[in-house]
């Protein structure tokens, strides 16, 4: 006799075929950053297999940036919050949209290098500074943190597939412990040109690494030459990467070809504004660093050096009013591979890890 199931047999049965899917379908989830346009300020949104964000930067305060990163956020990446919030450094094009952001959604948790009491930039006479921060100061989130070299984020885990990591490689010119005590001196180190001391709060950036299996994505904020110069020598604390977020816009001051030559990177991604950033010394830089690839641009350089400027396939906005389009990167579930998509033009191309 065939015996009828019960109804607890049957929400049983449910439940765990709820979950046989919903794990299937997170395994499947890829890792995807997007490279917000916030006209040569910075926003550069990640979300993990595991439905976590974190966004490093926020633009220019007002309208504007916060507006685009949060359509970015939840229209094209489908999330709801801000997990996790880094400020790189207290410039106003990066610090500044958070405030208005943190109305437009929530924020969880703040990572700094500790908000300053006067003016970071060697000028604490300048009283307009503590106008400017007071909105980021004061707006809501559930925890505030000051970041350290070798500290990492809490991320969740996605079962089955690569570790993923986000760590502090330096902060306020502090950096985290060599890879392995048997690291040689980097040879490249021997080349190395030092520039005027920047007293900037850019040289003071956080500097992070995305690792996902074998995949890593390099994000120095506005780190300026000298202290790039501390992240690989003597020895190289970083090791290759797969991609350079360009750092500081990709203004002559930063960019060392040092850094970027140690890096090794197979892509750049650069965050700059029509006539911002894009300069003539990164660019001979990046051409020049015979691991790169491709070269992708938030906006083409149209200041007068307009041949500073990669193929229009591989920048995502042309004209000066543009519609801010994005960047877009996914890393393959197997940590193998991760292709590069401009969706406004359809670009695509992908590129296989180290």
């Amino acid at each position: 006799m065939i015996r009828p199931i019960r109804a607890r047999s049957i929400t049983t049965i449910a439940l765990l075929l709820f979950t046989a899917v919903a794990q299937a379908a997170a395994a499947d989830k890829t890792l995807d950053v997007y490279w917000v346009d916030v006209e040569g300020g910075a926003g550069t949104l990640i979300v993990t297999p595991a439905g976590e964000s974190i966004l490093i930067d926020t633009g220019m305060p007002g309208v504007r940036d916060p507006g685009r990163i949060h359509q970015a956020a939840t229209k094209v990446a489908g999330v709801k919050q801000i997990d996790h919030l880094i400020v790189t450094h207290f410039h106003l094009d990066h610090f500044g949209g958070a405030a208005e952001l943190s109305k437009l959604m929530p924020i969880q948790n703040v990572y700094d290098n500790g908000i300053p009491e006067q003016n970071p930039d060697n000028n604490p006479n300048d009283r307009s500074f503590l106008v400017t921060i007071k909105p980021y100061r004061e707006f809501q989130a559930a925890k505030r943190s000051m970041i350290k070299p070798d500290d990492e984020l809490p991320l969740r885990q996605t079962e089955n597939r690569p570790k993923l990591r986000f760590r502090c490689i330096a902060a306020k010119q502090q950096f985290a412990k060599a890879r392995s005590a048997q690291e040689k001196p980097n040879a490249l180190c021997a080349e190395a040109k030092p520039k005027d001391k920047d007293m900037s709060d850019n040289a003071n950036s956080i500097v992070t690494l995305l690792e996902y299996g074998d995949f890593q994505l390099f994000i120095g904020g506005d780190l300026t030459w000298n202290v790039e110069a501390q992240l690989v020598c003597p020895i190289n604390l970083i090791g290759e990467v797969d991609v350079y977020q360009v750092n500081h816009h990709g203004l002559g001051v930063s960019n060392n070809p040092i850094l970027v030559r140690s890096l090794a990177p197979t892509v750049s991604i650069m965050s700059n504004g029509t006539r911002k950033g894009c300069d003539p010394e990164t660019f001979a830089t990046l051409k020049g660093t015979p691991s790169i690839q491709a070269m992708y641009q938030i906006h083409r350089n149209l200041r007068a050096d307009q041949h500073n400027n990669g193929p229009n396939e591989y920048i995502a906005n042309l004209e000066a009013k543009c519609e801010a389009n994005h960047i877009k990167l996914s890393v393959d579930p197997s940590g193998k591979t991760y292709t590069v998509n401009i969706p406004s033009n359809g670009h695509k191309r992908t590129f296989q890890t180290k």
